[in-house]
């Protein structure tokens, strides 16, 4: 101990007074130098908590907690994937074909992943739902369906290898189709169910609206419809007792995430007469709905995705409100029913996507879709999302062998190009 204090008091020395001091406390094994490395070690961090939740990943843009919407290319197209603790709204398409498909989607990545869910519906009791749930596609069976089904619908011009406009090629490239069934997201064939074990071993929590009705129900004076406060109710019961807001300890250790999927909200069969007139009596009803669920999403590991026929609510207003409140919005164009259906420039599609809103989280600027032009298309296997090409303009109504031009109004477009000399309404070049 001498020793130690001796070399202790020379300035020069100071790491031998760490060393003795290593030499003095051998039974504890404490010294004052620590290995700067990857904190694998620290059980209780909450960075390493979040990223092993199987099925999530972090945003590379604000560090977010994402994860998969079910569809790849959607994912691309919303910055990576669904933000936990946000909304997703889809708006429906007029029939509500290809809405539906989105929502099965969502749960479907749920299943795989391990994920609880929860499913609400006024229309369809939630166990038929996840018997309709697309089968995944994995390992070797994910590329050879892809290309087995992209084959079908190849056209003898696609292989024909041309020069497109150049705003084309400056646009991001978009994945059609699974690359490795291990990436972030999966890939599913709508021509098959998923299998009956996977349904059984996933934990779900099903809401079926006509089941919580009474014909004896007093119904006091509220502002939201009794529907709306029987499903908050529901959720927040499922949120806290399942320990997804990290209030229960049993449950702490084991993280999780909760998809929620709320189907055809907004609609009468909801109690809601917002698609029945314009001037309703519960207008606000469904904005105060989507704020309580805002805030429950917001303190738990959980994501949610709501499906609403937006095309039947008459006031404006309350679209954009209940967009305002949605942190994602999406909306489908179908073309069945229109005039595009019949339209040979979209023969190739079946209805337009479009990305109305992307979430603001952690940032001081909101991101923009930097796709505008998209559609999608229902193969026999597959849902995918492109980018809307049309094809080239070769109508009659462009001459290519219009008469010469006269020479002095050769001279007058070289003084001025944006004078249109004789009254002409095109220029060939």
């Amino acid at each position: 101990m001498a020793a130690a204090a001796t070399c202790g008091t020379s300035a020069g020395n100071k790491g031998c007074t760490a060393a003795a001091a290593a030499a003095a406390g051998g039974k504890n094994n404490v010294t004052s130098f620590q290995r700067k490395g990857p904190r694998a070690s620290v059980p209780d961090s909450g960075c390493a908590r979040l990223v092993s939740i199987a099925g999530t990943r972090p945003s590379v843009r604000n560090g977010q907690l994402l994860v998969s919407t079910g569809l790849p290319a959607l994912d691309q197209l919303l910055g990576g994937g669904l933000a936990v603790g946000t909304v997703l709204l889809i708006e429906e398409d007029k029939y509500n074909i290809y809405s539906s498909l989105l929502f099965k989607y969502f749960l479907a990545e749920g299943v795989i992943n391990g994920h609880t869910l929860l499913v609400a519906s006024a229309k369809e009791d939630p166990a038929d739902i996840l018997q309709e749930l697309p089968a995944p596609l994995l390992d070797d069976n994910c590329k050879k369906d892809f290309d087995e089904d992209v084959g079908n619908h190849k056209t003898p011009e696609s292989n024909i290898k041309m020069k497109i406009a150049w705003r084309y090629q400056l646009l991001p490239k978009m994945e059609p189709g699974p690359v490795s069934s291990s990436r972030f997201g999966h890939y599913y064939d709508l021509s098959k169910r998923m299998p009956q074990e996977l349904i059984e071993t996933s934990k779900w929590h099903g809401f079926f609206f006509p089941e919580k009705l009474s014909p004896t129900l007093n119904i006091e004076p509220c502002s939201l419809t009794h529907g709306y406060i029987k499903l908050l109710q529901f959720i927040q019961n499922v949120i806290y007792e399942e320990g997804f807001d990290g209030s229960n300890p049993q449950v702490k250790k084991q993280k999780n995430i909760l998809r929620i999927g709320i189907q055809n909200l907004g609609s009468p069969l909801w109690g809601d007469d917002i698609c029945c007139t314009e001037n309703c009596d519960n207008s606000h009803s469904l904005t105060k709905f989507l704020y309580v669920l805002r805030g429950l999403l917001r303190t738990s590991l959980s994501a949610c995705i709501i499906t609403m026929p937006t095309h039947l609510i008459q006031n404006k207003a309350i679209i954009a409100r209940v967009t305002n409140l949605s942190d994602t919005v999406v909306g489908l164009e179908s073309f069945i029913g229109s005039e595009r259906e019949t339209n040979p420039l979209y023969k190739d599609y079946h209805g337009l996507i479009h990305i109305r809103q992307i979430p603001r989280l952690n940032n001081l600027i909101y991101d923009v879709s930097d796709v505008k032009d998209l559609a999608f298309k229902l193969k026999r296997k597959l849902f995918t999302i492109e980018r809307l090409h049309l094809p080239p303009d070769l109508s009659d109504t462009v001459s290519r062998s219009s008469k010469q031009i006269p020479a002095a109004s050769s001279r007058l477009l070289g003084q001025e190009c944006g004078v249109m000399a004789g009254g002409r309404k095109h220029l060939d070049f």
